[in-house]
């Protein structure tokens, strides 16, 4: 299944401070952003183990690529459909044998957050197809990517936070310096921004560690985001109820929202 959204529209934990590194366009730099950055991070919090990741990144062409080549959603919900998930039909009922593997977890999730089995199972197949699809081919790890992004000038605010969080996360032991993700820092099976799976982040399968590439933490993570973000337990999630508009929280396109709705009632049914 090929990524046509990218998670770039989960909110970001905070407001970026004023840029102080030295951003760029080109890759010429980025290895002198990277020194600089380092007192930002130092500053920030990072210690040791960030700093060390920070400074073995790699500037991520493939990312600037992607980045450059967005051309956002212009399908319509049935040319979306038929794309990306083939049909809701097919889409729910893959879902739906997923959920009898294991429906005490998804009960459980509902009963702790109040989202339904259906909305969750709807984000992972839509995101990962499961798990399958967590990053491309010729993947950057998620700390070069995120940190390409924040060096770049498009849009370097938006993504400091983020990348903050992920060297953060590789000192707390949440994340490998090594470990792949997609072109923009995504992570793990629902495709997390590392400033959301730090703030949002939770254990779901009770080792005590918060771990996105294991499906059980990145599906209660991604409850909990929802929850938090305002979901209404027992609610309607359909246009014009109230938790469709928690959707937009996950993400920005309104196809996106509504192929989720359609799917997660099936798959609930």
């Amino acid at each position: 299944m090929r990524r046509i959204i990218s998670a770039l529209c989960l909110s970001i934990i905070t407001a970026a401070p004023a840029y102080a590194a030295s951003c760029g366009n080109t890759g010429s730099g980025f290895n002198a952003w990277k020194k600089e950055f380092a007192s930002e991070a130092q500053a920030a919090g990072v210690r040791k183990a960030g700093i060390a990741a920070l400074m073995g990144a790699s500037y991520s062409t493939g990312t600037i690529r992607a980045d450059r080549n967005q051309k956002g959603v212009k399908y319509s919900f049935e040319d979306f459909v038929k794309i990306r998930l083939g049909s809701l039909d097919y889409f729910a009922k893959t879902a739906r044998k997923r959920k009898a593997k294991n429906p005490s977890f998804y009960a459980n999730l509902e009963k702790r957050y109040g989202v339904p089995a259906g909305i969750i199972l709807a984000i992972h197949g839509m995101e990962t197809a499961y798990g399958k699809f967590m990053w491309p081919k010729k993947a950057p790890t998620v700390v070069s990517s995120i940190l390409t992004v924040t060096y770049d000038c498009r849009r370097s605010d938006f993504f400091e936070p983020h990348a903050i969080a992920a060297l953060k996360m590789v000192d707390r032991g949440m994340l490998s310096p090594n470990q792949k993700g997609a072109y923009h820092g995504e992570l793990g099976h629902t495709q997390f921004l590392p400033g959301n799976a730090m703030k949002y982040g939770v254990d779901g399968n009770g080792d005590g560690q918060v771990d996105f590439y294991n499906q059980w933490d990145a599906l209660a993570s991604t409850a909990n985001f929802l929850r938090q973000k305002g979901w209404k337990p027992g609610q309607g999630y359909q246009q014009g109820e109230p938790n469709f508009r928690v959707l937009n929280e996950w993400n920005a396109a309104t196809v996106y929202q509504k192929a989720i709705a359609a799917s997660a009632v099936r798959i609930d049914r």
